[in-house]
């Protein structure tokens, strides 16, 4: 079931899924993507739970809002949502954008998030991963979305998925392309602006961190110590994966993804 609803100011395309009455699993996109990121994800968990994908803002059907955002407001929004369809807790699965999103629903708003997987995410900003967001802003506001699509696939999955998977890659790009360039912008600003590695430790629910072996942007060395800031919490490698992880090799995303919510759900 695909609907509209209006929460934190705007109005956000969101997707429902699964059995009535099990408990709640949110998938949030990554930048530049929209819900259908997680088709085969909702797929394979519907029998298990309720699952809520949602467009984040500007991006897919969602409404854009000029200017820059932050991860305060991107959580706001996801909140927001809950509230709207009286969801009280969720299971939360972010990737990129949407992971960093979720960590810091995990910190704001504890008592509503029953366990957050971030995958492929980052929880620092340093000064050359901030600018190389500019050139990116820069080419988005010039020249369309469209100008972003070639160099964004070659960032997201490896030389060798890319050339084995046409069909894939076309699905990636439409999303690519149907981002609007305020949406675009506003999380890049977000991203840019990264600040949650020094209250890691305050996240309390069960986690997992996931990246994939390959990932330029969210590397397991860098991971695998945000990880560690946060007690008890897991850590999954994909191996022979770049950024999206779920996309590129999603046999084995699902796998740590199901060991994980069979340990916590």
């Amino acid at each position: 079931m695909r609907e509209c609803v209006k929460a934190n100011g705007i109005t956000f395309h969101i997707a429902i899924h699964g059995r009535e009455g099990a408990p709640w699993l949110t998938f949030s996109n990554s930048h530049a993507t929209d819900l259908s990121l997680w088709d085969g994800q909702a797929a394979r968990f519907a029998d298990r739970f309720r699952v809520l994908r949602y467009d984040t803002r500007g991006h897919g059907g969602s409404e854009a809002t000029d200017g820059a955002y932050d991860f305060a407001l991107l959580s706001a929004d996801v909140v927001a949502l809950w509230d709207a369809l009286s969801v009280t807790r969720s299971h939360y699965v972010g990737l990129s954008l949407g992971g960093t999103t979720g960590i810091e629903i995990a910190l704001r708003y504890p008592d509503r998030v029953a366990s957050l997987t971030a995958c492929d995410c980052r929880c620092s900003a340093p000064p050359e991963f901030a600018a190389s967001w500019d050139p990116r802003i820069e080419a988005a506001r010039r020249d369309g979305m469209e100008a972003l699509v070639e160099p964004t696939l070659q960032r997201w999955f490896t030389a060798s998925f890319r050339a084995a998977n046409p069909p894939a890659l076309a699905q990636v790009a439409h999303m690519i392309r149907g981002t609007s360039v305020s949406g675009y912008v506003g999380c890049a600003e977000a991203l840019k602006r990264i600040d949650c590695e020094p209250r890691l430790a305050g996240i309390r629910c069960p986690t997992l961190f996931l990246t994939g072996e390959k990932d330029p942007s969210a590397p397991p060395d860098l991971v695998g110590r945000w990880c560690a800031a946060v007690q008890g919490a897991h850590f999954a490698v994909v191996r022979e994966a770049a950024h999206i992880t779920n996309i590129e090799k999603p046999a084995e995303f699902d796998t740590a993804l199901e060991r994980f919510l069979a340990k916590v759900a």
